[in-house]
């Protein structure tokens, strides 16, 4: 099945994990750190039937997450701690390093993901809070 998102351009990078991912965007902000707060936006799809997990590119506030803290599925992980403000990737996650050989039962609003699924998120980060002048200045730096 074709994703319903376009491919990049660029060249596949593979990851020992077997995830990989490719560069749709390339941002020129800064390089989120294991641990700090980063907001992003993704899609997220089941390679095999097309069948949309999450989309939140059109929702007002990004999804908020701790790079490399486990809060997403680890192919996802092990490449956000790659990427700077900005940039957008579309990412593969084999089973292995998405929900496994058991899949996702349905809940509150997010759909069944059958076993042995691989996943295709795009996911672009847009901010890292805590390096936001504004809210710096705002709240200080002490």
């Amino acid at each position: 099945m074709v994703p319903s998102f376009a491919f990049a351009d660029g060249e596949e990078i593979k990851l020992p994990s077997g995830t990989t991912y490719s560069i749709v965007k390339s941002g020129d902000g800064p390089q989120g750190v294991v641990g700090e707060l980063a907001g992003i936006r993704f899609r997220a799809e089941v390679k095999q039937s097309g069948n949309k997990i999450d989309d939140i590119f059109d929702t007002p506030e990004p999804y908020y997450t701790r790079v490399g803290a486990g809060g997403l599925i680890k192919g996802v992980e092990e490449v956000l701690v790659k990427m700077r403000v900005g940039d957008r990737y579309i990412i593969t996650a084999p089973t292995n390093m998405a929900f496994g050989s058991k899949g996702r039962p349905a809940s509150a609003g997010k759909p069944r993901i059958p076993g042995d699924a691989i996943i295709i998120f795009e996911v672009e980060m847009v901010s890292l809070p805590g390096r936001e002048t504004e809210l710096i200045d705002l709240i200080g730096d002490d």
